[in-house]
Parts: C-alpha cells; sequence; structure tokens
C-alpha cells in the first residue's frame, strides 16, 4: 500500500467510514480525485488533495462554509484533515447539469435560470475576505499559458496583445467586484429538485474563487468548453441577469465579451497544456468550441484592436493544427 492509500485509509478509520465501498468517480483538470463512499443507505465523498502536488483544501473548507451560510448547495464539510489533503464531504449525488440536459433537453432553459438565479443572489452579498484581486493585471498574466503552449509567441507579439488586453479590461470592467467562483459550468452545477430556489443548484469546485467583475462567472457558465450552449440560451441568460441586478446593459455587455475575450485565450493555453505536459489529449477536442467562443467575444465593435491582434498571430485550430499538439502529447 503506498503512503498516500495509508493516509487515506487511516483518515477513513478515524471518520468511522472504512468500511464503505469505494467508488471512483470523474475528476476535474487538477490533481484532486474524489472516491464515493457507500455504507448501507448512506453515502458521502472523499476529496483526497495530495499538498505535494500543490492542493490545499483550506480554501475549498472556508468558501463551503461561507456558501452554506449564504443558504447555497455547497457540499457541507463531514470530516477533515487539511494537513494531509483529504476531506470527507457531503454526497450531492449525480445530477450534473450536463448529464441530466442530455437525459431532459427539454430542462435546459429552467437549468440555466436557476444557475444564473445563484449568481444573482450571491453577488448580493460581502465577499469573504482573503479572495485574491482577480485585476486586469492578474488576468492579463493568466493568459500566459496561450503564448507558450497554444502557439508560441515572439517577445514583441506576447507584448502586442497583453499590453490591449490589460487596456480592454481596464477600461470595460469597472463595475465594483464580486465573488467569482471560477469554474462555474454545466460539469461543477448539479440539479437537486427536491430542494428549493436557489438551493435547487448544487456547486462545486470552487476553491479557486476570486474577486473581480460581476460578468465573470456568468462567461463561464454561458461560454462552457464541454457543451454548445445555444445562442438562445446565452442571449436570454444575460438578459436575465442585467434585468435581476440592474446593471448598464450596453456597459455590461462589452464587460462580458471582454471577459469572455481573457477567459477563453487561457482555455487555450491550458488545455494545450494538459495534453502536452500532463497527457490528457482528450482536451484538444474541446479547443474548437473555445475558439468559437472567442470569435464571439471578440466580435464586440469595442474589442475591434485585441480581435485584430489575436486572429492575426494565433492560428486557426484546424484538424492539422490540433493534431500537430496531440503529436506533443507526453
Amino acid at each position: 500500500m503506498s503512503d498516500r492509500k495509508a493516509l487515506a485509509a487511516q483518515f477513513l478509520t478515524n471518520c468511522g467510514w472504512n468500511d464503505a465501498k469505494q467508488t471512483h468517480l470523474a475528476g476535474d483538470a487538477s490533481n484532486r480525485s474524489y472516491l464515493r463512499l457507500t455504507r448501507r443507505d448512506e453515502t458521502a465523498v472523499l476529496m483526497n488533495a495530495p499538498p505535494s502536488q500543490g492542493e490545499d483544501t483550506r480554501p475549498f473548507v472556508a468558501i463551503t462554509n461561507y456558501l452554506l451560510d449564504l443558504n447555497l448547495s455547497a457540499p457541507r464539510i463531514l470530516s477533515q484533515d487539511n494537513e494531509n489533503g483529504f476531506l470527507l464531504i457531503e454526497d450531492l449525488g449525480d445530477a450534473l447539469f450536463a448529464r441530466h440536459i442530455l437525459d431532459q433537453p427539454d430542462m435546459e432553459h429552467t437549468l440555466y435560470c436557476a444557475a444564473v438565479d445563484v449568481l444573482v443572489n450571491l453577488h448580493q452579498h460581502p465577499a469573504p475576505d482573503g479572495l485574491l484581486d482577480y485585476s486586469p493585471t492578474k488576468m492579463t498574466e493568466a493568459d500566459n499559458p496561450v503564448f507558450v503552449w497554444y502557439h508560441p509567441t515572439s517577445a514583441n507579439e506576447i507584448a502586442a496583445i497583453t499590453t490591449e488586453m490589460k487596456t480592454v479590461l481596464t477600461r470595460h470592467c469597472q463595475a465594483e467586484p464580486v465573488m467569482a467562483l471560477r469554474d462555474y459550468h454545466s460539469e461543477n452545477l448539479l440539479w437537486l429538485p427536491d430542494r428549493a430556489g436557489i438551493k435547487r443548484t448544487g456547486l462545486l469546485d470552487y476553491q479557486d474563487a476570486v474577486m473581480t467583475h460581476p460578468s465573470y462567472d456568468l462567461v463561464s457558465l454561458l461560454e462552457d468548453a464541454r457543451r454548445d450552449v445555444p445562442k438562445q440560451i446565452q442571449t436570454e441568460m444575460v438578459a436575465r441577469y442585467i434585468e435581476a441586478t440592474g446593471a448598464d446593459p450596453q456597459s455590461f455587455h462589452v464587460a462580458y465579451n471582454a471577459q469572455g475575450a481573457q477567459r477563453n485565450l487561457r482555455i487555450l493555453g491550458i488545455f494545450a497544456r494538459l495534453c502536452i505536459l500532463a497527457g490528457k489529449p482528450a482536451y484538444i477536442d474541446l479547443i474548437p468550441r473555445v475558439w468559437s467562443y472567442l470569435k464571439q467575444d471578440l466580435s464586440d465593435p469595442a474589442l475591434r484592436n485585441l480581435n485584430t491582434l489575436v486572429f492575426n498571430i494565433f492560428p486557426e485550430p484546424t484538424p492539422e493544427f490540433l493534431q500537430g499538439l496531440k503529436d506533443k502529447c507526453q
């Protein structure tokens, strides 16, 4: 038994869950892994977040408690060993939005409305202390992977894009910052129909939450790298958020597109890196969708200069280009 398995076994013994049946659950792009534990008529989830691989369970615990205090459906923490990177958390089930929509397509509109309403509610409350200020400078720096992994770029080209990106974000994203959960999309949201109101949306994978423009999580939700969100749904949900919050429509739309451009450029680089460094070529198959969202964002007339720079420098993800990335996969 490896040291990590021994530590997990000891943690489960301490929790009283050592006799539970264990089933692997799908992970994410991080170094965390998950097991569903089943004993008699109870279930729970073991989060394994190795500190030796850069994982830290403490932000997840802190933000979970904050979200629960707001009456949102984050998984309750049942037991924790932050030093060794283990959490036993409430099992919110398997009804991920992405999966639920496949099974019941007529629920798509309802689910997206519910997800937007969670954001409206979340943004009405002061954020917890200690969150990273995801400022225009930080956001611009976060795009660095695209210059390295998607398409190696010259120093002059990097300077041109980063300067324009920072200018765009500074000029158009001036609303009061709110808490953004960062990975707010259909594979991190669970449908909990037995609960009421905003509690019907279960929340996962929010430990990297930051302070930034209110449109950030809305972009994450509606420009979902893992599924095609119909344009009508995108339009209606942005309008729903604007109406509920009283945001200025014109400035919000430009900020939304600017945040989307930054985010999608970053994702191009992250997905290429996950293939090349982490041996996960399946992420390359998602790149054409991300590219289409990027084109949609940069079609905004207010982002004309950024549009010109991006599409003059970065190659379109043709099948040949994508195969070239997969050929570098370790």
